[in-house]
């Protein structure tokens, strides 16, 4: 085998199937037809595959156009192993519920997750002027003093 460098190196893998990774998270399994200077591929019998958990489903398709920029890992599948796989395939619109169940709930962590950092903030403020003002009006006065002396 002779070495090529950059994408020519993948002139070999032509007609192979391969598994893409793009950029936004998706995933895309087809037969590499074409790749260009760019890495700019074409799959054909292209599917998008969801995971969710232990669970996978494949949305077909067809021919499929992939800007270089945006491929994360190309990588061939090898077809004697690729249905050893320990997942399960479901249909379309089970892997699609099980998608959305799964994004709802990240959300729903983000959303408490949110509300505890701004609870902990109002916490950290309420404290900080609760200081302030057991300091007494002297010290709140000094302060500004300073804070206004400092700036032109």
């Amino acid at each position: 085998m002779n070495y090529m460098p950059g994408t020519a190196s993948l002139i070999e893998d032509i007609d192979k199937k391969h598994l893409v990774l793009l950029r936004d998270g998706r995933t895309l399994i087809g037969f590499l037809r074409s790749i260009d200077q760019f890495a700019n591929l074409v799959l054909h019998q292209t599917v998008e595959r969801i995971h969710v958990g232990k669970k996978y489903g494949d949305i077909p398709r067809g021919i499929f156009v992939v800007r270089g920029e945006n491929v994360v890992l190309l990588g061939e599948i090898d077809l004697e192993k690729e249905s050893d796989t320990p997942l399960q395939q479901v249909s379309i619109e089970e892997i699609l519920e099980e998608q959305r169940v799964e994004q709802q709930a990240r959300l729903e962590a983000e959303k408490l997750k949110m509300m505890k950092h701004n609870l902990q903030l109002e916490a950290f403020k309420t404290q900080e002027h609760s200081l302030a003002t057991a300091a007494g009006p002297e010290a709140n006065s000094d302060r500004l003093r300073k804070d206004r002396s400092s700036h032109p």
